[in-house]
């Protein structure tokens, strides 16, 4: 299994798979059981990937052959084991010189078998890191970034996306109330609490798998981070009727939509991966919901739209997926400053889009799961600043949810780990009404 993690997380780090990809590939050759801690293991190397490659460089003289990179892989899941988990040091030794050989590469596991047993003899983990990245286990960009954008709560965020996050779930309103889901959690012997603020919200003290949950498999309850959450409730504030979901995919927000609209919400679910708008499907017939879906690119609505004006439009846009990375730790490996301006440049293409489509009057809620300046107020500020029928409503759906969020030059940023939440930005953007 540590020859497995060691190919997977090679992956990620030579190979930019994402790690979801890179798990699906290889986890059917681990027995079902081992299954848990194979993504624990490449989940771990790739949150600490820095740390450990700091550490991998003084203990390896020669850097490896290209072709031998796994084993660089491999030291790192094996320096992880000694250093994060409860297995003794003798067999993280014995099992990851076994792991080099089933990779195929007996000659280099004397080399793995030294530079393990010389981290546990000098104490490596004891030392202080050398540099930055390192010490944050973030690329040096995206540290200078985050510290340029939140000059006071940059070490708090890079803190929580080295953490792991909570499984939080939705509790389907039409069903039951997040306090009755809460209930039946209890009764069933799995621990949870609520958050104020964001009503459909219930957290998970422990990860449970989604067979094990009440009501699951009939739509009573989903999986979906709390700040994730806010967005159906905030952009259905006094909206009745004609809804876009742009960038609609998987479907998480394009369900509780229907669940808050009900009888009075026409849903249009619009996604460019044609793939993906089957899971958007999949989910709302899970709930008992349903919507019209269309495979298309949002920010070219001469090709989809039938021309009725929408009277909410939500835009869930394309971002670096900065505040994920606790979830999606091979982000800080994949991601290039360089991704940043284009990624900006597909934002303000939607926004430009999609504004034409909106009745006025109307609400275009504008998210990203990015802290990043340059995707979240640079883009809607922008926007407003160049749209004279287009006003910000810095109005928040409910006065509970102010704790839980920073107010922005334009817009509300969640910032990762607050309340257990994922880091989300939010900026709701009316249009003003022909007088």
């Amino acid at each position: 299994m540590r020859a497995v993690a060691a190919e997977t997380v090679d992956g990620v780090v030579s190979g930019g798979q994402s790690l979801d990809a890179a798990i699906a590939r290889n986890e059917q050759r681990v027995p079902a059981t081992e299954r848990a801690l194979l993504r624990m293991l490449c989940y771990g190397t790739l949150r600490h990937h820095w740390q450990l490659q700091e550490w991998i460089d003084q203990l390896v003289s020669k850097p490896l052959r290209k072709r031998d990179r796994v084993i660089n892989a491999l030291l790192a899941v094996g320096v992880y084991q000694i250093v994060e988990m409860r297995i003794p040091d003798h067999a993280v030794v014995s099992e990851t010189v076994a792991a080099a050989r089933q990779l195929q590469r007996p000659k280099l596991a004397g080399l793995v078998n030294a530079c393990l047993r010389r981290f546990v003899r000098d104490e490596l983990s004891s030392k202080e890191p050398k540099s930055d990245e390192a010490r944050w286990n973030h690329p040096a960009w995206f540290i200078e970034r985050v510290r340029k954008d939140w000059p006071d709560d940059w070490r708090a965020i890079l803190t929580a996306n080295s953490e792991r996050a909570p499984m939080w779930l939705r509790a389907n309103p039409c069903r039951n109330t997040a306090e009755e889901y809460q209930q039946r959690l209890w009764a069933g012997g799995v621990a949870a609490e609520l958050l104020d603020g964001v009503p459909d919200a219930v957290r998970l003290m422990e990860p449970q798998t989604v067979d094990s949950l009440p009501g699951f498999a009939a739509g009573d309850a989903s999986v979906q981070d709390a700040a994730a959450q806010i967005a159906a409730r905030w952009l259905l504030q006094d909206v009745e009727g004609r809804v876009l979901d742009a960038c609609a995919a998987p479907g998480g927000k394009s369900g509780h939509l229907l669940e808050i609209g009900g009888d009075h919400l026409s849903l249009v679910c619009v996604d460019s991966d044609e793939s993906r708008t089957l899971s958007i499907a999949d989910n709302l017939a899970r709930i008992g919901k349903s919507a019209t879906i269309i495979a298309a690119d949002a920010s070219k609505p001469e090709e989809w739209w039938d021309e009725k004006l929408f009277d909410a439009i939500l835009l869930d846009a394309p971002c670096s997926a900065s505040g994920v990375i606790r979830r999606h730790p091979d982000i800080k490996l994949l991601r290039r400053e360089s991704d940043l301006a284009s990624l900006a440049a597909l934002q303000r293409q939607l926004l430009e889009a999609l504004w034409p489509l909106l009745v006025p009057g109307g609400r275009l809620l504008y998210a990203t799961c990015s802290v990043l300046a340059a995707e979240n107020d640079a883009v809607t500020g922008q926007f407003l600043a160049d749209h004279g029928d287009a006003i910000e409503n810095d109005l928040l759906p409910n006065n509970n949810i102010h704790a839980l969020m920073r107010r922005k030059a334009c817009g509300f940023q969640i910032m990762p780990g607050s309340a257990g939440m994922d880091g989300f930005y939010y900026a709701a953007i009316h249009k003003k009404k022909v007088s």
